[in-house]
């Protein structure tokens, strides 16, 4: 049985939900103390201009764990996420199949708490790819867990080294102007590839 401990994240990389489809098991830490600059609430995206971070305030309390952590209202970034991955993505080959299930994320619910935020968000991603994870949170923080850690190695800024992630290009709508840009969110792999994204996991 192989397990994986997994920070939560915002539309996670595609190294990310690589780990959900190669693991028996996913733990999803939840007791950790949150971490500015992450994904657990920012994805990457490539437009026009390059890799775009796309990061959501979040309201800290007296207790900062990730179970804890509320999402603000602050800056109506669910408007400019939204517009800015419609943007991003508008011509690519799949946006118009797959809209229709990412918009909703962002008009017509508001979630209290990230990390169920995060949740919903992978569940329907792991339903569009159709890969099928057992995935469940921690019950106390994972000092030392058996599972596989990559809560500290998937990150955007100063990654530790992966040796069972390798980048494998595909077609991105920016690439001729940008070179292909690897590992940004899994939304980058969906609308590009479409049914296909799976075999990038």
């Amino acid at each position: 049985m192989r397990k994986a401990l997994l920070a939560t994240t915002y539309f996670g990389p595609i190294q990310w939900y690589q780990k959900l489809n190669r693991y028996d098991e996913v733990e999803i830490e939840q007791h950790e103390s949150f971490q500015k600059q992450t994904y657990r609430n920012r994805c990457m995206i490539a437009t026009t201009q390059g890799v775009q971070a796309l990061s959501f305030p979040v309201e800290h309390g007296a207790d900062d764990r990730i179970a804890n952590m509320r999402l603000s209202d602050h800056g109506n970034w669910r408007h400019v996420h939204w517009q800015a991955i419609a943007s991003a993505y508008g011509d690519s080959p799949f946006f118009e199949f797959y809209e229709d299930d990412i918009r909703p994320f962002f008009f017509e619910r508001n979630w209290e708490r990230l990390i169920d935020y995060n949740e919903a968000i992978a569940q329907t991603m792991c339903e569009l790819l159709d890969i099928h994870p057992a995935v469940r949170r921690t019950e106390q923080y994972a000092a030392n867990s058996d599972a596989d850690d990559f809560r500290e190695v998937i990150r955007p800024k100063r990654p530790l080294p992966d040796e069972s992630f390798v980048t494998k290009p595909y077609y991105q709508v920016f690439r001729e102007k940008h070179g292909f840009l690897p590992n940004l969110s899994i939304l980058d792999l969906l609308f590009n590839m479409g049914p296909e994204a799976i075999f990038y996991l």
